[in-house]
């Protein structure tokens, strides 16, 4: 396999995650996973996201979350916004980054962010504009680029069209986000080939859902591609209530750890992922898909069998 020597994670847990709980963190249970998160060696963070209180009660408190941690300078904080005020809160509160999303579905477009494809991408030149006025990057993302439980298959001249819009607004890093859970590791693999040829200038991230099983092996074959950036949310939390029988993003601790057992660097300690996963799950009252909570770290297995089960383990191990 041809692998990258390391890569870089973006924990989503704390707005992806949290946003799809119908339990409300206080905002201090929220800066103390955002600060276990940074000490595990994360450092990129998606702390929330600007969009309607009303809409979204779970990232009311976005704003204050940047407030307590905005300025290390070894840590990029980000957000997801809607429209040009989002721009204005992140402006208010320290935060340097924000995210643009439109969907390669029209149908799911609709349904997540009530507009069409093409009225997200009218606004998006205002919210760009806006950003570099006020010394903040943006970011752009695509949901359902790999398919769509509506129209099934998305082209990749679709895709291709949502990425010269955010080109065209002066946005070059772009994530791919598998919301739907419909991504394939062949498929993962080809758009990211094409893509990377066909537009060499953008930074890119990818976003896979773990619906299907499927977000591991589709992470392994973008990483064959050469992608390097990925998202991932502790415990395995998130969702989409939009996407029928959508499931959690890919647990951070079970990429880190295979990471680890395939000499890829993340940068991050996998055992203190693993306790904030405990944390987490314990936090929302619930079971997670995370592979690490169920089973602990592969290392662990040799320490924890009877001494006579190693022995006989070594035995078997012996050559003639």
């Amino acid at each position: 396999m041809q692998l990258p020597e390391k890569i870089t994670l973006c924990e989503v847990g704390l707005r992806d995650g949290l946003q799809n709980e119908k339990s409300l963190l206080s905002t201090e249970q929220k800066l103390q996973l955002a600060r276990k998160v940074i000490a595990a060696g994360c450092r990129v963070v998606e702390l929330g996201s600007f969009v309607s209180p009303r809409a979204v009660p779970q990232m009311a408190d976005t704003d204050a979350l940047f407030a307590a941690l905005a300025g290390d300078p070894g840590v990029e904080l980000r957000a997801l916004i809607a429209n040009a005020k989002g721009v204005e809160r992140a402006a208010a509160c320290g935060c340097k980054k924000v995210k643009l999303n439109v969907s390669a579905s029209r149908a799911h477009n609709l349904a997540n962010l009530n507009r069409t494809p093409e009225e997200s991408i009218a606004g998006f030149r205002d919210c760009t504009a806006l950003a570099a006025e006020r010394g903040i990057e943006a970011s752009g993302s695509i949901s359902m680029p790999f398919g769509s439980p509506w129209e099934r298959e998305i082209p990749v001249s679709q895709v291709c069209g949502m990425i010269e819009a955010y080109l065209s607004v002066g946005v070059s890093e772009i994530s791919l986000s598998d919301t739907s859970g419909m991504a394939t590791p062949k498929q993962v693999y080809e758009l990211m080939k094409t893509v990377q040829a066909q537009y060499p200038g953008v930074r890119w991230w990818l976003h896979f859902h773990n619906t299907r099983g499927a977000a591991m092996a589709n992470i392994l074959a973008a990483m064959e591609a050469g992608v390097t950036r990925f998202d991932a949310s502790f415990a395995g939390l998130g969702g989409c209530p939009f996407v029928p029988g959508a499931a959690g993003n890919i647990a951070t601790e079970d990429v880190v750890h295979l990471c680890e057992g395939m000499g890829v660097a993340t940068g991050m300690d996998v055992r203190q992922c693993l306790a904030i996963a405990g944390e987490v799950q314990a936090l929302v009252g619930h079971g997670t898909d995370s592979c690490l909570l169920r089973a602990g770290c592969a290392a662990d297995l040799l320490r924890e069998l009877p001494e006579g089960q190693k022995r006989a383990r070594d035995c078997n191990r012996t050559e003639p």
